[in-house]
């Protein structure tokens, strides 16, 4: 199966584009080369302008308490499993205390690096990275790759406090909801939703189906219109009948 994921506001969105972000750090942190490194590096100054909102830390952990109120109601529920559910109050109560204790602007230790900075500016340049350009960054690229994971790990960590907490946001949000069937006749589908509170939409389909969905949608009506990839995969219209599972989510 492959899954399309539409935030409904700015929040969701954010969360969103900082578990790609990390992610994408620590599939490349596992590699050895130095491109990849430099990967890394570039991600993570781009987690700190995705991150740079001031409010995002508190957010999350309000939410996260919402949660840990909403999960205490569970307690003496045969139905629910104790050990599930004193692990999942562990697990929100740990990344709350580690948002808790950190200090100060999301990413301050990279903003208060004048070498790490003077990179980012450069990065941002087409090319700006090269040897001549930043010598002492080349020297380093050059550095054995231990040394390399062991720096970039040392700029990473202070940040994964907010990566734990935005991974337990999500997953609940991914879990709530159920799952329905609806087909997209001649590849057009329209919901209204009448003010809906959800926050996001998962859009599920067959991995080898050649459809793409373009989802556009408020809290008030949803519209989804498949197009097909041509050779160049290019989306073009698609006049077939789409089946497809739909998630709606909310916290």
């Amino acid at each position: 199966m492959i899954t399309y994921e539409y935030p409904f506001n700015e929040r969701i969105r954010t969360l969103l584009r900082l578990e790609d972000l990390f992610q994408k750090a620590a599939s490349f942190m596992q590699r050895d080369g130095s491109h990849e490194h430099h990967v890394v590096l570039l991600t993570l100054f781009e987690i700190l302008d995705v991150a740079g909102r001031a409010d995002l830390k508190m957010d999350l952990i309000q939410e996260l308490e919402r949660q840990r109120q909403s999960l205490l109601n569970f307690r003496n529920n045969p139905d629910i499993s104790e050990d599930a559910l004193a692990g999942a109050l562990y697990e929100i109560e740990q990344a709350s205390a580690a948002l808790l204790a950190l200090a100060g602007r999301f990413g301050q230790h990279i903003r208060d690096n004048d070498w790490l900075m003077s990179i980012k500016s450069r990065a941002s340049i087409p090319g700006g990275v090269c040897e001549f350009d930043v010598p002492s960054y080349h020297y380093w690229r050059h550095q054995g790759a231990d040394a390399r994971r062991e720096a970039l790990l040392t700029w990473l960590q202070p940040m994964l406090p907010l990566r734990d907490a935005l991974t337990i946001v999500l997953r609940l949000l991914r879990a709530s909801g159920r799952a329905e069937q609806h087909v997209a006749a001649n590849g057009a589908f329209q919901l209204m939703l009448g003010g809906s509170s959800s926050q996001m939409v998962r859009i599920s389909m067959r991995l080898h189906a050649p459809y793409i969905p373009e989802i556009s949608a408020n809290k008030y009506a949803l519209n989804i219109r498949f197009t097909r990839p041509d050779s160049d995969h290019r989306p073009r219209q698609c006049d077939d009948d789409v089946e497809f599972g739909m998630l709606f989510c909310n916290l």
